[in-house]
């Protein structure tokens, strides 16, 4: 393994370690009825998830919207992963949006606790993807 993996590796690593973090404050927002930033942090957990799967597979991108198109095109689009995921990754990102945007946006605490279940299954899809990739 060259440096360069190495460091890739660890990035990926790093970057997975964030999305599993996430999950940790999200719960403890929803716990303290902040719901409008667990919103936000839902969709960035998948976003870093995301991050770990392009480095995975070299694609780099600072932009959100091209990181997703990416992610639809190359794993929803082709059937390497379940539809369900790119849905998910889309109404986090609207919902990220129209809470971070949006004027008077309120996020119901049932809705919440939905998106934040898809977040879990997003990320755990995206390591189970990663660590069978690298075989």
């Amino acid at each position: 393994m060259t440096i360069e993996e190495q460091t890739r590796d660890d990035l990926i690593k790093y970057r997975l370690e964030q999305a599993r973090d996430t999950i940790e404050v999200v719960d403890l927002l929803i716990i303290n009825d902040k719901l409008s930033t667990a919103v936000n942090r839902i969709y960035y957990g998948m976003f870093y998830s995301l991050l770990a799967l392009a480095l995975q597979f070299n694609f780099e991108t600072s932009k959100h919207q091209q990181l997703i198109g990416w992610f639809n095109k190359e794993f929803i689009r082709s059937g390497l992963i379940e539809k369900e995921f790119g849905r998910i990754l889309r109404d986090a990102f609207e919902n990220r949006t129209s809470g971070d945007y949006d004027s008077f946006v309120v996020f119901d605490h049932s809705e919440v606790l939905l998106l934040y279940a898809d977040m879990k299954s997003f990320i755990e899809q995206i390591e189970i993807f990663i660590r069978a990739s690298k075989k």
